[in-house]
């Protein structure tokens, strides 16, 4: 089926938008559930010297934001490849 068909454009949106979406749940989790709300509760628990809701608050959102980039580059190269969009090699593939 042709890539520009509009079913497999529908269908590509509709995944990469729900990829997003859950992707930035896990985010808002990580940030505000444990940066803020369950702050807490979690510095009762020592990382590195530091308590853990101060890290999630400081640095825990940064990497969690780094992690979700990576993995969403690489969940996109896949759904680009099954939508037939990805980019060609140097042998065409």
């Amino acid at each position: 089926m042709d890539p520009n068909h509009p079913d497999r454009r529908t269908a590509y949106w509709k995944k990469n938008t729900s990829l997003v979406i859950k992707l930035l749940i896990v985010w808002f989790v990580v940030s505000f559930g444990c940066g803020i709300i369950l702050v807490e509760p979690l510095n009762n628990i020592q990382l590195g010297g530091y308590k853990l809701g101060f890290w999630f608050a400081q640095q825990g959102s940064i990497y969690t934001f780094v992690a979700l980039i990576f993995y969403y580059a690489h969940r996109m190269k896949k759904i680009d490849r099954e939508a037939g969009l990805h980019e060609r090699d140097e042998n065409g593939e």
